[in-house]
């Protein structure tokens, strides 16, 4: 597989080590350093892109990679306001693009274990709902992405919750998502259910970045010939 990397900080240079690893070849690699190789000549020499930069950016280097006709795997969070723009852009384009949040296994797993546990608790009110998550001091967004889809899998299934917010409920329709910043966290992900006479919690903990980068190149080796917009469930087989 012929891998171009798109945001070249931490996460790519883990992913490059990786890929190389299993056999992989980087032809292409951009970070602030080299924006001048980003062009749509050298993208073509990709069989897929893996995309990890920032928010501001993340739209244009997604659509530049389609423009290419290059499928994209993109993990960047924060810019989900023009993530439907993007997902029109591969359409037009006719090829492949998977957006998550978070391509670590475990937590997709978890994603899927907070949904059910939700939907049990959607008929038990005793039980508030409480989340929190610690990443490093790093992490550009608060809540991150992985929060917010742990939030949104808790308010599709209990309907007494109508909105996360970033702080302590100050109602009983709103559920609590608090965010902390420590050095050297990879993710630590929690949900509570407190009852005045048990808690019932969950908890997904990240030992390194490397979680993410085997997700995000075992989803470009599965996009690679597909056409459409796909998420990690579909990759997964949930």
């Amino acid at each position: 597989m012929k891998i171009a990397i798109i945001g070249y900080g931490k996460m790519g240079k883990t992913i490059k080590r990786l890929a190389e690893a299993g056999g992989h070849e980087i032809v292409l690699k951009v970070g602030i350093n080299n924006l001048e190789d980003f062009t749509i000549e050298n993208l073509k020499k990709a069989d897929v892109a893996i995309e990890f930069s920032r928010p501001e950016s993340a739209f244009d280097n997604v659509v530049k990679c389609f423009e290419a006709g290059v499928p994209v795997v993109c993990g960047t969070t924060a810019w989900l306001d023009r993530l439907a723009e993007a997902k029109a852009e591969c359409e037009v384009n006719n090829t492949g693009f998977l957006y998550a949040s978070n391509f670590s296994i475990g937590v997709n797993v978890f994603f899927e274990v907070n949904k059910y546990l939700a939907k049990m608790m959607n008929t038990q009110p005793q039980y508030e709902p409480d989340m929190n998550e610690i990443h490093h001091t790093q992490k550009l967004d608060a809540p991150s992405g992985t929060g917010i889809t742990l939030a949104e899998g808790i308010l599709e299934n209990i309907e007494r919750k109508m909105n996360w917010v970033n702080r302590k409920a100050e109602s009983s329709e709103e559920l609590t998502l608090t965010s902390a910043r420590i050095d050297n966290v990879p993710g630590t992900h929690s949900i509570a259910y407190n009852s005045p006479i048990d808690t019932i919690e969950i908890t997904h903990i990240a030992h390194s970045r490397e979680g993410f980068a085997s997700g995000a190149i075992l989803a470009a080796q599965w996009l690679i010939g597909k056409k459409g917009n796909f998420t990690m469930r579909e990759m997964l087989g949930f």
